[in-house]
């Protein structure tokens, strides 16, 4: 009796890892349950992205008239019945020529001025050689003289109305001015 209760053993056994090996059965499995619902359907929107920044320019539209005037400098100053160009004059005329050579379809005008002091006659004469000088300073360093005019205005457009030293010396000057070329700005 042992003996078949030994075989019963290792019969029932081996039936266990046989069941363990073998691969089960699918089961079906149910169909999913649809329920409906009269909810709005959620709508997924993607996140909202900021504006780009924009960084606007600063100062004066480049090439621009106003650009000439502030940051290259439009007017150079001269001594009492003078007519020379000083080292701070010709470095603002450094400064006129490369501003004029990065914008070459720009025309200026160059108008000589003095004080009130002394005869119209004689301010024309030396106005006329201040607006002179500044041109051919501004062709010795490579702008095309037919880019550049000249006028003699004396002592008729005076930028400082006192009549003493402070805008007798405002008024002793040669005036750059942008007649062709540039935008506004």
């Amino acid at each position: 009796m042992r003996h078949n209760f030994k075989v019963t053993m290792l019969a029932g056994l081996l039936i266990g890892i046989g069941a363990c090996a073998a691969t089960p059965e699918p089961q079906e499995t149910p169909p999913p349950i649809i329920v409906e619902s009269q909810a709005e359907p959620e709508i997924v929107r993607p996140p909202v992205q900021p504006a780009p920044v924009i960084q606007q320019p600063v100062g004066p539209t480049p090439g621009s008239i106003a650009d000439f005037r502030e940051n290259v400098g439009e007017r150079v100053f001269f001594d009492l019945n003078q007519w020379r160009l000083d080292l701070v004059d010709q470095s603002i005329l450094q400064r006129q020529a490369a501003w004029l050579q990065s914008y070459p379809q720009t025309r200026i005008l160059v108008a000589g001025n003095c004080d009130e002091r002394g005869t119209r006659e004689y301010n024309l004469a030396l106005g006329e050689r201040r607006a002179n000088i500044v041109k051919e300073y501004l062709v010795d360093i490579g702008i095309d003289p037919s880019r550049i005019e000249t006028v003699s205005y004396g002592k008729e457009r005076p930028i400082d109305g006192r009549s003493n030293e402070a805008g007798w010396q405002m008024n002793r000057n040669g005036f750059t001015q942008i007649i062709y070329g540039a935008p506004r700005g």
